[in-house]
């Protein structure tokens, strides 16, 4: 059975309805997403002090204090010409934890950036974060905008770390580069999903190197990473007589791959 992840933080002294000086406050990069000019410009415009609410802060042990959430706040009130904040000031924190402090209070708030989530994830020493990070540096993978060598689709990789474990993403990731090579569509979302349903559903015949170099062959032997892309594509829509989304996209190519497994085969088949 996968390990099951969750954000975890220590019990720790809170202090609430404090007032900050705005300029004070600094910015730990590695535990923030990417501050949005735009979004603060837009705030500041219609900037009402009373209504801003607590920002949250770290206080670390040099006294010095971060922003875990509001940076896009104090950002609006340096531009309005606002000197003081009030805040809710946690105290004793490491890095680590306020990365996770971070997750923890965006869970359910305006949604973070996946890339930013994964990037503070490994910050904050995340197993979830941390296991997927293993697997793909040992397939000379990371994430950006999805190439030969960089994986974009991350809630896709997290996924299949969280719902059947780092190494299901291993074979995952095996498979597709022996079936396709490295390419952009090697690593494109619906391969990459549908492998994980395939291999993560179907453990019970997907479970050795012998299956698994099958798989890859026949898959390469059905056709190109863009062909099943398209094929995926286009069965998610009813071929163009409904909407769709990411889930059945996956799906879709989930049910191909396990076509491409079944063709010609007696024994060991898989039913879906």
């Amino acid at each position: 059975m996968p390990k099951k992840y969750r954000y975890e933080l220590p019990e720790h002294p809170v202090d609430y309805g404090v007032s900050v000086v705005a300029a004070d406050l600094k910015i730990d990069a590695e535990a923030q997403r990417t501050l949005n000019p735009s979004r603060a410009k837009a705030i500041a415009a219609d900037i009402k002090p009373h209504a801003l609410g607590s920002i949250i802060v770290s206080q670390r042990t040099n006294g010095d204090m971060y922003i875990v959430d509001g940076q896009h706040r104090r950002e609006a009130c340096r531009i309005a010409g606002i000197e003081n904040m009030v805040a809710e000031v946690h105290r004793g924190l490491t890095l680590q934890e306020e990365a996770s402090l971070f997750l923890i209070k965006n869970r359910e708030a305006s949604k973070t950036n996946a890339h930013d989530e994964y990037r503070i994830g490994l910050t904050a020493g995340l197993p979830l974060f941390v296991d997927t990070e293993e697997i793909l540096v040992s397939h000379n993978l990371k994430i950006g905008s999805t190439s030969s060598n960089q994986i974009g689709a991350v809630q896709g990789i997290l996924a299949i770390t969280d719902k059947y474990g780092p190494e299901i993403l291993d074979d995952v990731l095996t498979v597709a580069e022996a079936a396709y090579g490295r390419s952009a569509e090697t690593w494109d979302g619906m391969i990459i999903g549908g492998l994980g349903e395939a291999i993560g559903r179907h453990r019970n015949i997907l479970s050795n190197e012998t299956a698994l170099d099958e798989l890859a062959r026949k898959l390469a032997k059905r056709s190109s990473a863009a062909r099943l892309i398209g094929d995926a594509r286009s069965s998610a829509t009813g071929y163009g007589s409904k909407a769709d989304g990411t889930g059945s996209r996956k799906m879709a190519a989930y049910r191909l791959i396990i076509d491409a497994w079944n063709k010609a085969r007696r024994v060991n088949r898989i039913d879906v």
